[in-house]
């Protein structure tokens, strides 16, 4: 079978605090080691009601220390919002500590809304706008300054070994995220590995796929092409619990799409009393149509074919099952059900 992993945003439910959004992430991270997952990628995401995952460094340690052998990462850590130096510094440390098991996924995108991202980068004196442009140079910093020899920097006539951390012996694996042929073709370029965010449009998959393979020159960190995708996914039981437990996250899309006020993820009940226009429900039976949804056979029968489609040999699950009224909140059953389910 394909290779699988997982993405997690670290949801927050309508019945949850953000410990309690951790906790049910720690125990997913769990479930995804024991069951033989790759790898466990977080997000970063800032001022949004449903989602916690807005420091992967430190999300990444706690799930680090809490498995045992699967690889941990991020998908990924937003680079114009933070200082190049910083963040090979904490990925640089986070290897130290769990060597051998550490992504650092890199992406250009804001991750959050304007006002937010205007904080963010000048709020405490951090990067400026400009850091959007300087994106390929960053990418270069932080690859030089986590090697383990460092890296020398010239600064008034004179050169300055600077190392992200004192005495490296490893260093993690880097990887360019994005939605667009822009990551794709600097990705290719520079010889690093590529991950296409599938799951959060489902479309030009194929076309940044195939622009990375046809551009793609070896390094010395990469010698051919390497990716995979990104999926979301609710299986459970039967496709109609699969789809129902669905709802929460395909109403928060919704409106994320449509420009609604966003909430907490509403409970699988709340979901089921909302009546939605006619265009809404056509935009949500779209989305649907593009995940993975369904029964056990059904899920992994769909995961192969993606697999098969895009010329992958890894896919990584989003898993967006929804709770139930009564559920403990330090949980998420539905989300840790679809992997059990997809992993046979």
């Amino acid at each position: 079978m394909t290779t699988l992993s997982v993405l997690d945003l670290v949801p927050v439910r309508s019945d949850q605090t953000s410990a309690d959004a951790v906790r049910a992430g720690l125990s997913l991270a769990r479930a995804a080691d024991a069951l033989g997952y790759e790898r466990f990628w977080v997000a970063e995401h800032h001022n949004m009601p449903a989602v916690a995952a807005t420091n992967p460094p430190v999300l990444i340690a706690m799930i680090a220390a809490a498995t045992e052998r699967i690889r941990v990462g991020s998908g990924g850590v937003m680079l114009p919002n933070h200082a190049p130096l910083v963040v090979a510094e904490q990925f640089a440390l986070l290897e130290a500590a769990h060597p051998g098991r550490i992504d650092l996924g890199i992406g250009r995108a804001p991750g959050t809304d304007p006002v937010t991202s205007w904080a963010l980068r000048h709020g405490a004196g951090g990067v400026s706008d400009d850091a959007v442009t300087q994106f390929p140079q960053y990418v270069d910093d932080i690859v030089a300054m986590m090697d383990t020899q460092g890296v020398g920097l010239s600064l008034r006539g004179r050169t300055h070994l600077l190392r992200a951390t004192p005495r490296a012996v490893g260093v993690p694996t880097l990887w360019l995220l994005g939605s667009s042929d822009y990551s794709a073709t600097l990705a290719a370029e520079k010889g690093l590995p590529y991950v296409f965010a599938h799951h959060f449009s489902g479309q030009g998959t194929a076309e940044a796929l195939r622009l990375y393979r046809s551009r793609f020159q070896p390094s010395p960190e990469l010698a051919e092409p390497r990716t995979f995708l990104t999926v979301n996914a609710s299986v459970a039981a039967t496709a109609e619990e699969a789809l129902r437990l669905a709802q929460p996250q395909l109403h928060m899309m919704l409106a994320l799409r449509t420009g609604q006020p966003l909430e907490a993820q509403v409970l699988v009940e709340e979901a089921e009393k909302r009546e939605l226009r006619v265009d809404e429900q056509q935009l949500v039976d779209s989305m649907a149509e593009r995940w993975v949804i369904g029964d056990a056979a059904t899920g992994r029968a769909r995961i192969e074919e993606l697999a098969t489609t895009y010329g992958v040999d890894e896919v990584m699950v989003n898993a967006v099952g929804g709770a139930y009224l009564g559920t403990d909140p330090a949980a998420s059953p539905a989300r840790e059900e679809t992997l059990r389910l997809l992993a046979g």
